[in-house]
């Protein structure tokens, strides 16, 4: 057993959005001995790379200090986790450090893995290759659309449940929006790479996205996946005939394969079941399945959900009251339906806000909006709206 070199009543892993999210909840809760394990220095409102890379927000917009967000009163341990052990109640630091804990929060966002596609390592971030999502290449995604006037432009998603899925989707409607009010639509072949069969998950949106693309004349190629490329071409294959093409590209925007952290698997924690190593929680109370000590949510997490910043809104408050009861002695009572977001940008100045949960059909917060239809001059929303409510209310335990 391993000597903790310091205790705390509930340790949270991760300073991202869910870190940060129920480390302010516990402490509106009343719990005064909360630490957070986090080694970065900037806290990024990640949604906004989006629109970094289409050309509607700067990159510096999307970050601020992290010291600025942990919650005062919170022990900061500027650290990175190494592993779990759950039958001590131990987290172990990459500096060696021991932190002991009643109650462990796991948060710790999804992990990338480039190196799944060969070739895409070697080439990202280099001539036409971009992705948003990372900070340092969302400014490149818009520099190489603009750079864009005719060839061939590839936009993928990868196989696998990753951070918002939708996003792969918004930067080539954007990109399309924008070579459009150029007049270089029509000299650019755009190819979309789905993993899916369809366009989304919940079919009236789907059917919506389907006339989008048209609108922009993308080819998309739907149960495909990219499996290699080179710096002027790759290779598709369609997992449902198994049939490769190889395409040559005069721009790419990859998103890569995604996954929990490795610590997860190493540390016990996983669901054997899941080729991703996610978390196994339970669905509704956000408990881990062995381990009632522990609770997570957001992207790390097995929840058959979107991995969004808004299921994240959704889930801090189920995870802060069932965590405050279990340390109370008390029955899990709060219960989270599998509510997701995912605003949709279908053009420079019009989205489809989708909003569903487990049931996988739609749950509509603005009841006096058509939200099944793209909406008007809605992207403010999307850039100043949202963002506003993440800072000043969600980061804050307030909503």
């Amino acid at each position: 057993m391993l000597k903790p070199d310091q205790r705390h009543q509930v340790v949270i892993i991760g300073g991202g959005t869910g870190g940060i999210t129920v480390a302010a909840r516990l402490k509106r809760a009343g719990l005064a001995d909360v630490a957070l394990i986090e080694p970065g220095e900037t806290h990024y409102y990640q949604p906004l790379w989006t629109l970094v890379g289409g050309g509607r927000a700067s990159a510096a917009e999307s970050g601020r200090p992290m010291s600025s967000v942990i919650p005062k009163g919170v022990t900061w341990i500027k650290d990175k986790v190494a592993r779990v052990n759950p039958e001590d109640r131990t987290v172990t630091t990459e500096s060696g450090k021991v932190v002991g804990y009643d109650r462990l929060v796991v948060s710790p966002g999804i992990s990338y893995f480039w190196e799944k596609i060969p070739g895409l390592s070697e080439n990202l971030g280099k001539g036409t290759v971009s992705s948003n999502y990372l900070y340092d290449l969302a400014p490149l995604t818009w520099a190489n659309v603009q750079r864009t006037k005719g060839g061939t432009a590839v936009f993928h998603q990868p196989m696998g449940p990753i951070k918002c899925a939708g996003a792969p989707q918004k930067i080539a409607y954007l990109a399309c929006d924008y070579w459009r009010e150029q007049g270089d639509l029509t000299n650019i072949r755009t190819i979309m790479v789905l993993p899916t069969p369809s366009m989304f998950g919940v079919k009236v949106w789907s059917d919506e996205l389907v006339k989008v693309a048209a609108r922009y004349g993308i080819e998309v190629r739907f149960n495909s996946q990219v499996t290699s490329m080179t710096d002027t071409t790759m290779e598709i294959k369609n997992n449902e005939t198994g049939e490769t093409e190889t395409i040559e590209y005069n721009f790419a925007h990859m998103t890569p394969p995604q996954g929990a952290p490795a610590w997860i698997k190493d540390s016990g924690l996983e669901d054997p079941e899941s080729p991703f190593g996610y978390m196994s929680v339970d669905k509704n109370t956000m408990q881990h399945t062995k381990y009632p000590e522990i609770f997570g949510l957001g992207d790390a997490t097995n929840t058959p959900n979107s991995k969004t910043g808004a299921a994240i809104r959704k889930q801090a408050p189920v995870l802060v009251t069932n965590l405050t009861a279990s340390l109370a002695g008390q029955s899990l009572k709060g219960s989270y339906d599998g509510y997701a977001s995912c605003p949709i940008t279908t053009s420079r100045n019009k989205l489809l806000l989708c909003e569903f949960d487990y049931t996988m059909e739609p749950k509509p917060s603005l009841p006096l909006i058509n939200t099944k239809k793209e909406i008007k001059e809605f992207n403010h929303f999307k850039k100043t709206g949202l963002p506003a409510l993440y800072w000043n209310f969600m980061l804050k335990g307030r909503a």
